[in-house]
């Protein structure tokens, strides 16, 4: 058995998209899915499957929500090593003191053009980013409600992105090497 980690973007937000985690890990254990868990409601989930390769997985899982709920999320399948990576190269070690304030924008494949400069010049004076194998790291100490620099970031990196916050990456993390 593989163990991957399920991020699914945009659900459960301001009333759009409601999925409850019980439908999402029942919609998980239908395509095969084993010893399926979640994390809070905004579709995280850590599973284990038979599946040798995770490439299937997200149009298998995103035509299953569709099916039963009318819309299709985006969804990242990660191999937990891919986790544990993203984690170990953290080029902001100082900001996890503050979890709620380092991001980590799992890529859903490699930008071919990003823009770096605009990103640089959207950014304010404390923020900082990286962009890592798979991931775009993003430390905003004021917020990113606020943040330009995360509002564009997918839009010019030129890939789809789903975020995750510090502390929620690392619960994953733990979830899925239990």
């Amino acid at each position: 058995m593989n163990t991957y980690i399920a991020f699914l973007r945009g659900i459960n937000v301001g009333g759009n998209n409601s999925l409850p985690m019980k439908e999402l890990v029942a919609i998980l254990e239908s395509t095969g899915a084993r010893k399926v868990k979640t994390y809070i409601q905004s579709g995280n989930a850590v599973f284990q499957s038979t599946e040798r390769s995770s490439s299937q997985l997200p149009k298998m899982l995103a035509a299953e929500i569709k099916k039963r709920h009318g819309f299709e999320p985006c969804i990242l399948i990660l191999e937990l090593e891919a986790i544990r990576r993203a984690i170990a190269e953290n080029p902001f070690p100082d900001a996890v003191a503050d979890p709620g304030s380092l991001h980590l924008g799992f890529l859903a494949s490699r930008p071919k053009n990003p823009d770096l400069e605009k990103l640089s010049n959207l950014k304010k004076e404390s923020e900082r980013f990286h962009l890592g194998d798979g991931v775009f790291y993003l430390h905003a100490p004021e917020g990113v409600g606020r943040s330009k620099l995360a509002a564009s970031s997918e839009k010019l990196l030129g890939v789809p992105m789903t975020d995750r916050n510090w502390r929620t990456v690392c619960k994953v993390a733990e979830m899925a090497g239990e």
